[in-house]
């Protein structure tokens, strides 16, 4: 009797000590949260030429990371922040075509995120500022009866490659996030 007394109550401290929740990983997403926005594939941007209405109009970023304009064709703008985007566009026009040109890019529409796992709909979906992982759960309909309702992966286009980590569900999304939803033990 004894002897079962014992493996039971081990048993039953092996299940409770996987119910412990792991320490998040946000440390790697910190740096990419908190660096400026950058261009990519997926962007719809408004750029104006200023005096130029033919030039002036609503540009999509291409697979390659490149827009296509009338007059200087493909300029490529991913990994570029609007400011820099306008002064390459600038530079392109000022090679022949324009004396002094002035350019604005702003954000038309940002590249979609994608959330998977347990929730409703899982899929691609327009991104929204300010949004965060529970927002994105709300976009796709909810979590599903299974989800874990705490935490979140994010996996997250940075210079130096994808970032993925492990991040409370009240964490900040950006554009072109992948999120996944895990499912919960108990």
């Amino acid at each position: 009797m004894n002897r079962r007394s014992v493996l039971l109550l081990l048993a039953s401290a092996g299940s409770l000590g996987a119910c412990v929740s792991q320490p998040l990983r946000t440390g790697s997403l910190d740096g990419a949260s908190s660096a400026p926005y950058t261009l990519a594939s997926g962007d719809r941007l408004r750029i104006i030429v200023f005096g130029q209405e033919n030039l002036s109009n609503i540009y999509a970023v291409d697979g390659s990371g490149r827009i296509v304009m009338p007059l200087i064709e493909a300029v490529p703008v991913a990994g570029m922040s609007t400011s820099q985007a306008a002064r390459a566009i600038e530079a392109r026009l000022r090679g022949g075509f324009l004396r002094e040109p002035r350019v604005t890019v702003e954000i038309d529409a940002y590249r979609p995120f994608f959330i998977l796992g347990e929730v409703t709909n899982s899929g691609q979906f327009p991104f929204v500022n300010g949004m965060t992982v529970q927002t994105a759960v709300a976009i796709a309909g909810g979590f599903s009866p299974r989800a874990t309702r705490t935490t979140a992966e994010i996996s997250r286009p940075t210079g130096d490659g994808i970032v993925t980590a492990s991040v409370p569900i009240t964490a900040p999304v950006r554009p072109g996030d992948t999120i996944v939803i895990k499912e919960r033990w108990f």
